[in-house]
């Protein structure tokens, strides 16, 4: 297993590690009924907490913030030369968890995405791991929430029995809303993006050969160019060109001021 803690990328606090530890990890707090919030970032969501001051204090309060993409492992090998032999990809930690959570006898509660969507995620992790207990599932409305309508989610949440919440808003609304919500969810919540369609089986994945040197942004893009289009043309090459000047020293991002958001974004 690995686990070397954290370092920065662009001013973003990215744990060096792997399945294993991470699993670990998330299991513990569950266990022990502790407030844990995880995600798994990948290029765009590292690039969202570097161009935001607030979303990056967001990121950094993160108990667990894993490598999803492999640009983002590649950036931690060239700038603290950790050795990282594979990313963590959420979709693959989801899994992962899923299985330890079935053995050790621990509920689920998936929150986020379309009704539809949820219903034939439930089907299928229900039918990959018989003994996995799915305590309650509710979609995501998109929107900002009020007060009222937070506490209620997270009181559901907390009254189904789960011991660990997945979350599937999308980035950065899943982050935004584990940040805000830690504290009374008494549980681990664990922002998984994309996960919950591609398990579903309403997203096609990039296959394992694309993922594997990268590309995977090239498949999505190609599938849905409109929608994200500016997400990985504009934003992959300022990834890029970021990172060198991290490397080199050209640029110190941890030096730059993180702020304290204003608790008024509760997506749901």
């Amino acid at each position: 297993m690995i686990d070397l803690g954290k370092r920065t990328v662009l001013g973003v606090a990215v744990d060096v590690t792997d399945y294993d530890s991470a699993v670990d990890r998330i299991v513990d707090a569950a266990k022990k009924k502790k407030p844990f919030a995880v995600t798994a970032l990948p290029v765009h969501g590292i690039m969202t907490g570097a161009r935001d001051p607030q979303h990056r204090y967001r990121l950094n309060t993160f108990d667990l913030l894993v490598p999803d993409g492999q640009p983002v492992r590649w950036a931690l090998n060239l700038i603290y030369g950790v050795g990282l032999r594979e990313r963590v990809y959420g979709p693959t930690l989801m899994l992962s968890l899923c299985e330890r959570l079935a053995q050790e006898g621990l509920p689920i509660y998936l929150f986020g995405s379309r009704g539809e969507t949820i219903a034939l995620l439930s089907k299928k992790l229900r039918q990959r791991f018989p003994a996995l207990r799915i305590a309650g599932s509710r979609p995501g409305r998109f929107k900002v929430l009020s007060q009222g309508e937070r506490d209620e989610i997270v009181r559901t949440i907390r009254e189904s029995g789960a011991a660990v919440v997945f979350v599937g808003l999308g980035c950065p609304r899943q982050e935004i809303w584990a940040y805000e919500n830690r504290a009374a969810l008494s549980m681990p919540a664990v922002c998984v993006g994309a996960a919950f369609d591609f398990h579903a089986g309403t997203v096609a994945q990039a296959p394992p050969s694309l993922q594997r040197v990268g590309l995977e942004w090239a498949y999505r893009l190609m599938r849905e160019p409109k929608r994200l289009w500016r997400r990985y043309v504009l934003l992959n090459p300022m990834y890029v060109g970021m990172v060198a000047a991290q490397a080199t020293g050209a640029i110190d991002f941890d030096s730059r001021p993180a702020n304290p958001p204003p608790h008024d974004l509760n997506y749901g």
